[in-house]
């Protein structure tokens, strides 16, 4: 009988110690969506929006991990108190860093018009969690350019070091040229100062990542609360295109999980490395906001193009910065 215990208590802490060394999908408990992934301080950090009814989405919080398996939460890094013009949906982030300095761009209102208050905006701080405060005291962009919805924004930093804005909801795609102190725009050398990319089939979600000298542009397309909800990429030889699609590279898979999308990419530095993380719903789950955070590999084939990804309910093993 001992030696039944024995093995059985092997079995469980064997068990224990697998599921220790993979992060698990979700990789976090809450509800959660769009989230952004970046490294900062050696350490992983994912800056979701809080999926909630939006007059509940009033803060953001944020989450770091030495690992990819373990992570922390970092409760209320900005809230509609620091940004007094936010009234809900605040939604979205991205950020950067620059100067010993961080940089959140958000969403925020879920304007319909050109006539409410809300848009784009950036707060600033001296730590990735926070506290932000309002670096404008009124929105980025407040305005419909071109279609696009205010909404949605990603900062992308290019190889000559000029950071550039792409965003937009309502199946639109924008992109602008950033101020080096990111409280405005510069104009393009045609004069304008939001020029559309939108390629076949984008709904929202834009990003974009450099690898092996190429431009890989990402978006979301299909309805955000849907089954058809699902990323899709281009590659270009320039940060402004043109972005002819490629394909579809991730999805749902009805035995997993649903409404797979809204996403970004790591890379381990100086390594072909490649994580995609993104949320999705729970088969149990019907509500549109129930959403989770998640973690998969992202590869490539022998052309540089990216391979349809995997989505999986382990998510990724243990891996440590140098």
């Amino acid at each position: 009988m001992k030696q039944i215990f024995l093995m059985m208590a092997g079995l469980w802490f064997s068990a224990l110690s697998f599921a220790q060394q993979f992060s698990g999908n979700p990789v976090f408990p809450g509800w959660y969506a769009d989230p952004e992934v970046a490294l900062f301080q050696h350490k992983y950090w994912i800056f979701p929006t809080y999926s909630a009814p939006y007059e509940k989405q009033v803060f953001l919080d944020a989450f770091s991990s030495d690992n990819l398996v373990k992570w922390k939460k970092h409760p209320r890094i900005v809230d509609t108190a620091a940004i007094k013009w936010a009234k809900r949906a605040m939604w979205a982030p991205a950020i950067i860093e620059k100067q010993n300095k961080y940089y959140l761009f958000f969403a925020a209102n879920d304007i319909q018009s050109n006539e409410e208050q809300g848009g784009i905006g950036v707060a600033v701080a001296n730590k990735p969690e926070g506290p932000f405060e309002d670096l404008l005291g009124k929105p980025l962009i407040d305005k419909f350019y071109n279609g696009a919805q205010p909404i949605d924004q990603f900062v992308f930093k290019d190889k000559d070091g000029q950071y550039y804005m792409f965003y937009g909801g309502w199946r639109h795609c924008n992109v602008a040229k950033l101020k080096p102190d990111f409280t405005g725009f510069e104009a393009f050398e045609d004069g304008s100062t939001f020029k559309e990319v939108t390629p076949e089939k984008y709904v929202e979600g834009p990003f974009m990542f450099i690898r092996d000298g190429k431009y890989y542009f990402m978006w979301s397309e299909g309805g955000w609360t849907g089954p058809d909800y699902s990323v899709a990429y281009a590659i270009a030889d320039s940060p402004l295109g043109p972005f002819k699609r490629v394909g579809k590279i991730l999805q749902q898979n009805p035995a997993i999980a649903t409404g797979a999308g809204h996403h970004s990419v790591i890379q381990i530095p100086n390594k072909n490395e490649y994580y995609i993380v993104y949320h999705r719903r729970p088969l149990s789950e019907k509500d549109g906001n129930s959403r989770v955070v998640c973690i998969d590999k992202m590869e490539f084939d022998d052309q540089g193009y990216i391979k349809p990804v995997v989505i999986t309910n382990e998510g990724v093993g243990a891996r440590k910065l140098k």
